[in-house]
Formats: C-alpha cells, structure tokens, sequence
C-alpha cells in the first residue's frame, strides 16, 4: 500500500469517526425534540408515520393520519436525517479534521446544558419556595391578589407560567455565566439544611416545603454535576488494572468503555424515560407530578426531568471522551492521553 493510500484511509477513518460521534450527539437532541412534539404538540412521530404507511412491518393504525399530521411526521423523519447530513457534508469538507477539536467543542455544549440547569435550579428552588412559604402561611392573597394565588396553587400554572419561563431566563444566563457553580449550590443547600434544623429546634417551625427545597437542590447537584466530573476525570473507577496501563492503554479503555456502557446507558436512559406517554420521565414532566404533601413545592416533576439533562449531557461528554481518546490512539508514538475536553491530561 502506497503512503498515499494509507494517508487517504487514515482520513477516512477519521472522518467515520467525526461523523459517527457528532451524529450519535446531535440525534440525543432531536430525540428530546420530537418527543416533545410529540407529546406536548400532538404531532405523530416518525413510528407513527411509518405505521400509517406501512413501512417495516409495523402494524398499520386503526385511524389514518390525516395530510396535516402526515406532514408533520415527515418533518420529524427530517429532523433526524437532516442534522447527520449537514455533520457529514460539514466533516468531509472541513480543511483541517481534528478529533480533539471536536472533542472540545462537545466538552463546551455539555458544559453549557449543565450551566443552565444549575441556574434553572437555582432559580426555581428559591422562586418556588417563596411562594410556597406565602402560601402556607396564607400571605399570597396579600401579595398577588385570590385569582393569582389560587392559579399559583394549581401545578399545572405554576409549572407553565412560572417555573418554565425561569427555565428560560437560565439558558440565556448560562450563555454569560461561565462558571458552573456547583460549589455554590452545595453551599446553597448546606445554608437550607442548617435553616431547617434552626427553624426546627430553637423556633418549632417545621413546613415540607423546606424539605423539599433541600431535596430539589440536592438531586441537581448530583445529577447535573456528572458530565462535569467526567471532565474532570474525578468519577470513581475500577482502577486495579487502569493505573498500570500505559497512556495508550488507558486511551484503549476509555474509548472501548465509552463504547460499551457509557452512550449505551444514555440512550437506555432517553429510550426507557421518553418512549412512551407513561414513561418514566415523560409521565411526571406531563402531568407537571406534585408530591401528596399540600403545601410543600411543586418541583417533583422537575427532579424526574433531571434525569433527562443528566442522560443528555453525559451523551454529548462521551462522544467527546471518546473522540479525545480517539485522537490519542490515532497519533504516532505514545502520547499522553488526552482527557474528556480533548486535553491533554497532566
């Protein structure tokens, strides 16, 4: 084989690579999109529109679509191959094919979603334990006029009118903000536990909405904070035979591990939580699930969407992982291994 030969393979091997890890990626992402056209909008899913044309062998539906619905599905059957397409026309034709680019770039929208969901906490939380606090103590009639309060007491409202606009409000913060804060958050709920345990034994006050807000703050700090830690290489491994690998040998596990049970688990995750109407995550975010308490907050169904923004950005961290690892077997020599951002490890 000519050295020409083998150059133009290793580009392709390369691009195969690039391509295979953006696509797997950015498909997360339409995944979470359609489901949400198609539960919250009603539009029909490209199973659906399969069925309704009988293609796969998949049973054909008792009510046809009608032409509306049936372009709809075709723009969700769109939203999966036009995203792969635009990756592949874009890696075939980039000049300078990198895997550690890419890997860092992955590395910068993993760590963006979980900005965002650190300040949508953060948000929430206190939002919505000042309004359970006047609640309870029947001061949001004062505050926001009965219509108001009594629209605030319906999770359905509060959900839709207050906690996904501050939802918002945080994304376009976490496009400023560039510090992840978790160190702040952990704070946060070390200041909430020591108010319970004041509040509770010098002044025998005790409401379940602090409870909760302990337990909102506490669920996002570990959830949210995984793909971070991954960056960090801080996650607790099986280290017996990691530590005596070389640098190569290391970049070997982390790429064949990443494969084998890192993005498999996301996707498991996404397909289990989101397949269905009364999937695990799908059933508490739709029907905006409270806690039986009363008066305490009404965040429960957050905390089950939390495993959606866990599933994701650990997704979108893997592929990365795996292309800076990727790119470290790839060069020649023994280089130092890289981490999840595609740096170098010390």
């Amino acid at each position: 084989m000519s050295a020409e030969s083998a150059g133009k393979g290793r580009l392709h091997f390369i691009q195969a690579l690039r391509i295979g890890a953006l696509s797997i990626a950015i498909l997360g992402i339409v995944f979470i999109a359609n489901n949400i056209l198609i539960f919250w909008f009603g539009w029909p899913g490209p199973n659906t529109l399969f069925a309704h044309l009988g293609w796969f062998g998949l049973e054909t539906l008792s009510k046809p679509l009608a032409g509306g619905a049936v372009a709809f599905g075709w723009v969700q059957v769109a939203l999966y191959i036009l995203p792969v397409t635009v990756i592949a026309y874009f890696v075939v034709n980039s000049a300078a094919p990198s895997l550690e680019a890419d890997s860092e770039r992955m590395t910068a929208l993993a760590a963006y979603i979980i900005r965002a969901a650190f300040w949508a906490v953060l948000f929430i939380g206190v939002t919505d334990a000042a309004i359970s606090f006047l609640r309870v103590e029947n001061l949001l009639t004062g505050v926001v006029g009965a219509e108001l309060a009594k629209d605030l007491g319906r999770s359905v409202f509060r959900g839709s009118y207050v906690h996904y606009p501050l939802i918002l409000v945080a994304m376009v913060v976490a496009i400023f903000a560039r510090s992840l804060g978790f160190t702040w958050l952990a704070l946060l709920i070390v200041i909430a536990e020591l108010l319970i345990v004041i509040l509770r034994f010098i002044y025998s006050y005790e409401q379940t909405f602090l409870g909760d807000l302990v337990r909102f703050w506490y669920a996002g700090l570990f959830l949210f904070a995984s793909a971070y830690t991954l960056i960090q290489e801080g996650h607790v491994r099986v280290d017996i035979l990691f530590t005596s690998f070389s640098e190569r040998g290391k970049a070997w596990s982390n790429v064949i591990g990443t494969m084998l049970f890192g993005i498999p688990v996301c996707w498991i995750i996404l397909t289990r939580g989101l397949w269905t109407k009364t999937s695990s995550i799908n059933a508490p975010l739709l029907s905006f699930e409270v806690t039986q308490s009363g008066f305490g907050m009404y965040v429960k169904y957050l905390m089950a969407g939390f495993l959606l923004v866990y599933a994701l950005s650990m997704l979108i961290q893997f592929c990365g992982y795996f292309l800076g690892n990727a790119g470290v077997l790839l060069k020649d020599g023994d280089a130092p291994a890289a981490g999840p951002s595609g740096q170098h490890s010390q």
